[in-house]
């Protein structure tokens, strides 16, 4: 197999280290702090430079780059998920008896507006308005739907009830970056919060933008006063809290705070939203907003323990361990209602040009639905984005991932592992679609800023890569033309650098600089 003959030339090339362009890198990175590491190969796959390219690094958000390659590679670009609506009505009387499920089939752009990403949006986003659920809401109107006698049941039991992955900081939970997993998300799982600077000395304003829907209560203030030594604004949340507690100073005149912070259970908010929705549409509702979960993992051990089970490409796959054996299943009367998502590629687009990471979770759920039962776990689809990669001929010790999205502190990757699947993604049918979602340099994404005007202006629109930042660890990784015209790989993986210096990013930059001008 082609791709185990580059694995082969990546471990027999010490000498490569005493290339002009190495002696470069290494003097250029000497004297950082901080711990590098360097792939940089041609587009078949031939090394050009490897710094520590076999040592273990946290790749931060490039983990994006695995998760969405095994998507684009096993799901395929045209996949489609659906949400639907269940109930069991009387089409004479119209009135559903019982209980009345939305169904989450793992489309993380439920009501989100993300789709189709634009890099700059021609005019501003109109006022936020729930069409999907106003969608699904029309379409029960249209079924004669008066009446529902029960509950509005919010199931997101197409995956587990598995929130957040291992590794994932208590700290960042409350953040729009870390919203909880779920196969019902809504509004990417997460909402505005504002806080607007009020006259010296008084307490500023603090807003939360809920759609119209009650789910927190904020408390706490924050007060507005020209001390710059102690500004700043905090927002802290309890797991399982419905209260938000704000706290801090902002001063007066400044730009208001806009924070993202996370819903804590998507399904319950979505089921309170959908039965607002069908209330304005004069449909009779009896009962309240209720949630479904999918409590796979009690009394189950824990996911380490999962993860340990041998993890070789069959049996990750074949034989993933008895916990698994027991799945649940629901039983539900007629659909009366369905949406049907955007494509895969449109969403991939999204989630690597502005490095969403909901939506790479969302992914690696989906892909644990290959596995068994389907049954959409977090350690089901780490296992088989494992095998994928087992598959391609990237050495099992290279990585180790616990998540999708690279949240999790404790996801380990080599630099080799990294330029090895963005080689072998170069010779796939989907690879254009691929490249394309990469935020390009100096030109969109999170590269927007990056290889353009006075900072290496000879590369933008050259560089096609994904960033990644968690801690003091960061990460870039991905495609470069070179000044001869040709296409380059190259992964640069830091870990421990200063906090509060940006120095690890400029030596990235130039790293990618000396790469262009030297091939």
């Amino acid at each position: 197999m082609r791709s185990f003959t580059v694995l082969a030339a990546f471990l027999t090339t010490p000498l490569l280290a005493q290339t002009p362009l190495c002696t470069q890198i290494k003097a250029l990175v000497q004297d950082s702090p901080a711990h590098w590491g360097v792939s940089i190969t041609t587009l078949d796959g031939t090394p050009l430079c490897q710094l520590d390219e076999a040592k273990l690094f946290r790749p931060a958000s490039n983990a994006k780059l695995f998760t969405t390659a095994a998507a684009l590679a096993l799901l395929g670009p045209d996949a489609t998920f659906e949400t639907k609506v269940a109930g069991d009505l009387n089409p004479k009387t119209g009135v559903v008896k019982g209980d009345l499920t939305l169904i989450g089939g793992g489309d993380a752009n439920l009501d989100s507006g993300d789709l189709p990403w634009q890099p700059h949006p021609a005019q501003p986003a109109t006022p936020f308005a729930f069409k999907d659920l106003e969608d699904l809401a029309a379409q029960l109107v249209a079924k004669g739907v008066k009446t529902i006698t029960g509950n509005i049941v919010g199931d997101d039991t197409l995956f587990p009830y598995e929130p957040y992955p291992t590794g994932w900081e208590l700290d960042d939970l409350v953040w729009g970056y870390g919203a909880p997993v779920s196969a019902l998300s809504i509004a990417d799982n997460q909402l505005k919060l504002t806080v607007t600077p009020g006259v010296n000395g008084h307490p500023a304003i603090v807003s939360l933008d809920q759609h119209g829907v009650p789910y927190y209560t904020v408390s706490g203030a924050v007060s507005t006063y020209t001390d710059k030594n102690h500004e700043g604004v905090t927002i802290e949340r309890l797991p399982g809290s419905r209260v938000l507690q704000v706290a801090g100073t902002i001063a007066p005149g400044a730009k208001p705070d806009e924070e993202e912070v996370s819903i804590d259970d998507p399904a319950q908010y979505a089921a309170t939203a959908f039965r607002q929705r069908l209330l304005a549409h004069g449909i009779r509702v009896l009962g309240s907003a209720t949630v479904r979960h999918n409590d796979l993992y009690k009394g189950a051990p824990s996911f380490l323990s999962k993860l340990k089970a041998p993890l070789d490409a069959e049996t990750a796959v074949l034989n993933p361990g008895p916990e698994f054996l027991s799945c649940p299943s629901y039983d539900y009367p007629a659909v009366i209602g369905k949406r049907q998502s955007s494509r895969l590629q449109a969403d991939v687009q999204f989630t690597l040009k502005e490095s969403q990471n909901l939506h790479t979770e969302s992914l690696l759920h989906h892909l644990g639905d290959l596995i068994i039962c389907p049954q959409g776990t977090t350690v089901a689809g780490a296992r088989m984005i494992r095998a994928f990669l087992l598959h391609i001929g990237i050495a099992a010790n290279d990585t180790l991932l616990y998540d999708g999205s690279g949240l999790s502190s404790h996801d380990l990757v080599t630099p080799r592992s990294l330029t090895q699947l963005l080689v072998y993604a170069a010779t796939q049918p989907w690879f254009p679609t691929y490249k394309a979602a990469l935020p390009i340099g100096g030109v969109d994404g999170t590269l927007k800023s990056r290889f353009s005007g006075e900072n290496q202006p000879q590369l933008k629109g050259k560089v096609f890569a994904k960033t990644g930042t968690l801690g003091e660890s960061r990460a870039l990784s991905g495609y470069l033309t070179a000044a001869s015209g040709h296409t380059l790989v190259f992964s640069i993986l830091v870990d421990n650098h200063l906090p509060d210096s940006h120095d690890d990013r400029t030596l990235m930059d130039q790293i990618v600089a000396l790469t262009a001008a030297a091939n």
